[in-house]
């Protein structure tokens, strides 16, 4: 069995209503994370399958409204959509493609354990170590770079002991008062979806072959914990099975 299989990785529009709750006060192979514009590199556009009205959207504009120019992390593809519309609002973006990364990074340490049987000696395989090696080449940006990051629903795809390290990263990483807009499925999804923004309250859902499978639908108390250290979490709970939810640190 390979490593990748061992993991789970082998090769292979609803209304909403609002739930406010408080959280404790503390206060190689990816996409280049790199300022885009409207002339960069992106995405040929492609039929949206589906859209969505996005309260949570919506409510990640009001916050960073009067902001002036901005910056956002788009830890999702660079869809020129998506750059359109946030740089014609002012926001200088940054974009990688998080969990394209990620699976690139799983495929690359299967193919060093394979070649060189010694590796497995010296690189810690923990989960925990793994995680760290990742993140040692990805999100790496200065401290309180962005205003804001679109997460999208990536934390439902990815290790928990690289969500646990990436949420702690993404923390420092953001500004005092910074939003993360996250996305959760209420159960296991059946496809892979990606998403982009349509207009100030519209995503739209494009259906792509799958990256990663899904490795754990989070209850609310884990959430809740995982981003202890922002002061508001703010979520929209929809028909299609998906918790559109806000952070604010």
């Amino acid at each position: 069995m390979s490593f990748l299989h061992k993991l789970g990785l082998g090769t292979g529009n609803g209304s909403s209503r609002g739930i406010s709750l408080p959280l404790h006060s503390n206060s190689r192979s990816r996409t280049p994370a790199m300022p885009m514009s409207t002339g960069g590199a992106a995405r040929a556009p492609e039929s949206p399958e589906s859209t969505r009205v996005s309260n949570g959207l919506k409510e990640f504009l009001w916050n960073l409204d009067g902001l002036g120019r901005g910056t956002l992390l788009d830890l999702g593809p660079a869809w020129q959509t998506t750059l359109s519309f946030f740089i014609e609002r002012g926001f200088r973006v940054s974009s990688e493609d998080f969990l394209r990364g990620w699976k690139a990074f799983l495929t690359d340490e299967e193919k060093r354990l394979r070649e060189d049987a010694s590796a497995c000696e010296t690189l810690d395989m923990t989960p925990s170590g793994r995680a760290a090696r990742f993140l040692a080449e990805n999100l790496q940006y200065p401290r309180a770079a962005f205003d804001a990051v679109l997460l999208w629903d990536l934390v439902d795809y990815l290790e928990p002991m690289l969500v646990k390290q990436m949420v702690a990263s993404l923390t420092e990483l953001l500004r005092p008062g910074g939003v993360i807009l996250a996305l959760f499925h209420s159960k296991k999804p059946e496809g892979f979806q990606r998403y982009r923004v349509a207009d100030s309250n519209t995503l739209q859902v494009v259906g792509t072959p799958i990256i990663c499978p899904p490795q754990r639908v989070y209850q609310n108390r884990e959430i809740q914990d995982l981003f202890s250290r922002f002061r508001t979490m703010k979520s929209f709970v929809g028909r299609d099975q998906l918790r559109e939810t806000l952070f604010i640190k």
